[in-house]
């Protein structure tokens, strides 16, 4: 009887000691993982503050200019906008330009600017475009011009373009008739296919 009770209590202390390591290597392994956690929160936590964040295009940091001239039926008209970096350092762009009309006198008229599809091409939607010196966005203007010459149009000189997140725009002569104000303008994206 007693040699039997030494046994088993020989394998229960045995057990309790396999179990007792197995604990603490379950333990140990836990805490080594969760330091390990820790330390790659650490080191993403750090990550966007150290990586330096391209600077948004400036109106001054940039060129306007007139592409394609769009032409069509039921008195659509448009044309290709380029926004041209020639700030001699990357910069980046994302959303809609600006868009106002001006009189000869370069005084503001009343216009309403649209943004999405236009006739002439589906919106791409807002993407960051990170330019380097010398590149170049793109967006599609359209608007119609069925009542040219009369109380419904505006007869414009100039197109005022504001570049995404600037308070300064680049003007362009435009001689045009717009019905209403009305514009429509497609986001920029590095080039948008036009409808022929």
């Amino acid at each position: 009887m007693n040699a039997h009770r030494k046994t088993t209590d020989l394998s229960t202390t045995t057990r309790h000691r396999t179990d007792r390591r197995l604990g603490r290597t379950v333990f140990a392994a836990t805490a080594v993982a969760a330091l390990g956690l820790a330390w790659a929160g650490t080191a993403q936590a750090a990550t966007p503050s150290t990586v330096k964040a391209t600077p948004t295009c400036s109106a001054a940091a940039l060129k306007a200019t007139f592409g394609q001239q769009l032409a069509g039926g039921m008195n659509h008209q448009g044309v290709v906008i380029r926004l041209r970096n020639l700030s001699g350092k990357t910069c980046a762009l994302r959303g809609y330009p600006g868009l106002g009309l001006e009189n000869s006198a370069h005084k503001a008229i009343k216009t309403h600017t649209h943004w999405g599809s236009t006739w002439y091409a589906k919106d791409p939607g807002k993407k960051t475009l990170v330019l380097k010196d010398g590149q170049s966005a793109e967006a599609v203007v359209a608007w119609t011009h069925v009542n040219t010459g009369t109380s419904g149009a505006v007869h414009a000189s100039y197109l005022e373009i504001t570049p995404p997140a600037s308070t300064k725009h680049k003007t362009l002569a435009f001689h045009e008739w717009v019905d209403h104000g009305d514009l429509s303008v497609t986001a920029l994206a590095r080039h948008i296919d036009v409808a022929d």
